[in-house]
């Protein structure tokens, strides 16, 4: 048999060229197929797999007969795989992307398509089976995945491409894309919602009219003629307005999935069928007004969760937000150059400075570690750095929820996101990217927000379950009705199908919790753990420490007193080279004292709670509580002397070499504003509050005097504070614990729920449930005024979506509930827990009656 003329093989392929596709074969590559009893080069892998299919296949015959060369591998890959793999990139993935270890990453996503609890459901089940795929959180609520895995078995492209495969579409979280994507969203709904009044109205002055010829009688010409009208006017809310109802679940259905959208489609479906066969035969009754409300209901349900869905992301995202897109970084030049005015700071007399330096604008991304920028008044800070020249205001509140501005001068910490108000200031980047403190606050709050609680967990197990049990129902129903009112099957499985409502038990929880810690943002109280807001709620007893929480930590050296021949100074520089080695307020004091000039210590270890040990200058020092000093090297101080000393509660620390004690050192700190107040609120409300400190008897006494604690108790190591706490909870205590400092983060780890002050060191802020970034103590009064709050809007909201469905399909499967009743029904249930949950967000402070000033 010939070969037709038409069919001829194209030319051969160039040498350097592939023999698949035609392209370059790229110097240093080596990829081949043997074809046709030669060795035939390629361009890549993807070439080589796809002519070695070919071959494989017995399909040789391909290349001989050909007509032209075959499609490149960048045409065959879909658009959406070419897109996903540039998430791979380590530049792409600097800024979204967090490196746990040399293997592991973790990045937040939106996911798209996400309309009920099902689908978060199948998402996460789905990614979970991905070889690779180590831990995934999806929050309901706000559509935020937290994804985290291990580098070298999967890629993110794959993780990407796992989501679309079912039918959603995920993305890196990008609030402005996000924001864009809702408002978007929010048009679109408006727009299908729109469609679905204006025909609905239409359809039901119809129905009014054939509803009154039911009782007054209706000419069979008329009726035909409004059923045929009715059809015209439904079929653009069925075929517009209804869309995505059908889309998702078809989308489910081919995955053998039921979503929330499986019963209320079929429902919409079953009653435009049953109306379309009654317009054609003239035999049975027609729907088209219920199918027009069904539609225009469901949608009015799904616009408000949308608008609920964009209020509780609002606090979050505002901190991304708060990041700027761009910084002016100062760059040296040979010279001064007259057209190109320095933009630094100016001089006393308000003139421009001469300098050698000039300005450019860059992208925040490209700036790096010890860059130089110049802050103008109204611009945000464009990353974590030092102020080194100017003296300014800045606006820290959307961090820390402090209204008040906070001066800054040279020396001084800016944290990216910040706003200067009133003077250019330049500053010396230290952190950008992952590293800054407003992405470490990010991170937590998305945590939070992937974590379930409890009660979350609880609904959605339920939830998962049960529009499967309703589709089950709803068969159980119509067969009943057939047999025995066959005017009844129809109309009493729609109303099944549509009265249903997992959507309000899904979205009790997210919803509140999600309110709630965006409340709590604004007011400088983050939420970094998914269970904390639960049990807050249900605490008894407070546990405090006292310096830095109750205190200002801020501490001041009073005293020295000498117990050898070297001067003030030079125990100073002794001490302050060891003290270096800690993040403890009395460190900072000690190393605040001591001259600039002091000098290093090396073999330094730190015990935390207790003090520090260290050579400098080839001789060993021990510095920390008495207690500390004994244990460490056997010594005591005179016993009056260190009552002397701590005569007015003043925290003492004693300096030794191996075989006598140097120094004492007497500091004191003053109470935070608002400690007082803090402590009888709750005491009122039945809480019972400890303090619990490493520091000496008379300080502790002090404290707790002027606060109204009882029963301090004091010179605890952290292993005893831990005890302690231990002993509280196996009475069945449930215990919060407010403190600050590195020896902290045992028992923070410990209690129920951890309180860490926001100026604490990272070990403390990373172990603790809750920051307290305000560092204003009432502020810990609002929170759990909130906390309780939620729970009980929790409770409401559970107690309302069970009630509603326990009540609502019985009373739709006797056939007490007509069609659009079950429409108006359903969406009013996601209606009203939506709008419980956001009477979190208007909450007032101080909601136990405290009269703080500091509050916003």
């Amino acid at each position: 048999m010939s070969t037709p003329a038409a069919i001829a093989s194209p030319e051969p392929a160039a040498v350097g060229a592939c023999f698949h596709c035609g392209l370059p074969v790229p110097p240093g590559t080596d990829f081949s197929v043997d074809i046709d009893g030669a060795r035939r080069p390629m361009c890549c892998k993807g070439c080589e797999a796809v002519a070695r299919a070919i071959v494989s296949g017995g399909l040789g015959d391909y290349y001989r007969y050909r007509t032209a060369q075959a499609p490149t591998a960048r045409e065959v890959v879909p658009e959406f795989l070419r897109q996903t793999a540039v998430y791979d990139h380590p530049e792409v993935q600097k800024s979204f992307v967090r490196v746990e270890d040399e293997h592991v990453r973790e990045a937040a996503l939106i996911l798209e398509g996400v309309t009920c609890a099902a689908c978060v459901w199948l998402n996460e089940r789905h990614l979970a089976r991905l070889p690779g795929v180590l831990a995934v959180h999806i929050n309901y609520a706000t559509h935020r995945a937290r994804v985290k895995w291990d580098e070298r078995r999967v890629h993110l492209s794959d993780i990407l491409q796992a989501v679309s495969r079912i039918g959603y579409l995920a993305h890196p979280f990008d609030p402005r894309r996000h924001q864009q994507k809702l408002e978007n969203d929010r048009r679109v709904l408006l727009r299908r919602l729109g469609v679905a009044g204006v025909f609905g109205m239409q359809v039901m002055t119809l129905s009014v009219a054939l509803y009154v010829g039911d009782w007054s009688g209706v000419e069979t010409q008329y009726r035909r003629f409004f059923y045929w009208v009715s059809l015209l006017l439904t079929l653009p809310v069925l075929l517009y307005s209804a869309q995505p109802f059908f889309r998702s679940a078809w989308r489910d259905l081919r995955r053998f999935r039921a979503g929330m959208d499986v019963p209320v489609s079929l429902g919409v479906a079953a009653a435009f069928v049953a109306s379309l066969w009654t317009s054609i035969t003239g035999v049975g009754t027609v729907y088209y007004d219920s199918v027009c409300m069904f539609v225009f209901f469901l949608l009015t349900g799904r616009y408000f969760e949308l608008a609920a869905h964009k209020r509780a992301t609002e606090s979050s995202e505002a901190l991304v937000l708060a990041t700027p897109a761009t910084a002016t970084r100062i760059i040296e030049v040979a010279s001064p150059s007259p057209s190109s005015p320095s933009l630094l700071p100016q001089g006393e007399g308000g003139e421009p400075r001469e300098s050698t330096y000039m300005t450019e604008t860059v992208a925040v991304a490209e700036l790096r570690r010890g860059d130089r920028v110049c802050i103008r008044p109204g611009e945000p800070v464009p990353a974590d750095g030092t102020v080194t020249e100017g003296r300014s205001s800045v606006d820290e509140s959307l961090l820390t929820g402090e209204s008040l501005p906070v001066t800054k001068a040279p020396g001084q910490t800016l944290v990216g996101g910040s706003i200067n108000i009133e003077s250019p200031l330049v500053a010396r980047v230290e952190k950008t990217g992952p590293d800054t403190i407003l992405s470490s606050i990010l991170r937590l709050l998305d945590r939070a927000a992937a974590e379930k609680p409890r009660l979350a967990q609880l609904a959605d197990r339920v939830a998962g379950g049960f529009v499967a049990a309703i589709l089950l129902l709803a068969a159980a129903v119509a067969l009943y009705w057939w047999r025995h009112d066959a005017a009844l099957w129809l109309p009493a499985t729609i109303a099944v199908l549509v009265v249903t409502c997992p959507c309000a038990l899904s979205l009790a929880t997210p919803t509140a919790l999600t309110a709630a810690t965006g409340r709590l943002t604004r007011l400088g109280l983050l939420v970094t753990r998914g269970h904390a807001l639960e049990t807050l709620a249900r605490a008894t007893h407070v546990v405090f420490d006292k310096t830095g929480t109750l205190t200002q930590g801020r501490l001041r050296l009073r005293t020295i007193r000498r117990f050898s021949g070297m001067t003030e100074t030079e125990y100073l520089a002794l001490a302050g080279a060891l003290e270096r080695h800690s993040e403890h307020p009395i460190a900072r004091a000690l190393v605040a004292a001591a001259p600039a000039s002091a000098p290093a210590a090396v073999d330094v270890i730190n015990t935390p709670g207790a003090g520090l040990r260290g050579a400098v200058g080839g001789e060993l020092f021990f510095i920390g509580t008495p207690a500390y000093v004994e244990e460490q090297t056997g010594l005591t101080a005179d016993a009056g002397t260190l009552d002397e000393l701590r005569r007015h509660g003043e925290t003492l620390v004693l300096f030794a070499g191996r075989e006598k004690i140097h120094a004492a050192f007497a500091l004191s700190d003053e109470l935070r504003p608002g400690a007082a107040e803090l402590i009888a609120e709750l005491k009122r409300r039945g809480l019972t509050v400890r303090l619990f400190t490493g520091d000496h008897e008379a300080a502790a006494r002090r404290v707790a005097a002027s606060l109204g604690i009882d029963d301090p108790v004091w010179d605890l190591r952290p292993a005893d504070k831990l005890e302690r706490v231990r002993a509280l909870q196996q009475r069945g205590a449930v215990v919060v614990m407010v403190g600050d400092g590195v020896n902290d983060a045992p028992v923070l780890a410990a209690a129920q729920v951890s309180v860490a002050m926001g100026g604490g060191a990272a070990v403390a802020a990373s172990s603790a449930d809750m920051i307290l970034l305000s560092q204003q103590l009432p502020h810990l009064a609002d929170g759990m005024s909130v906390a309780r709050r939620t729970l009980r809007i929790i409770r409401e909201n559970l107690g309302w979506a069970l009630g509603y469905n326990l009540l609502a399909v019985p009373a739709a499967a006797a056939g007490y509930v007509t069609p659009w009743m079950a429409a108006l029904g359903m969406s009013t249930s996601s209606l009203l827990v939506v709008a419980n949950a956001l009477r979190l967000t208007r909450v007032r402070n101080s909601e136990w009656g405290m009269r703080n000033t500091n509050s916003i």
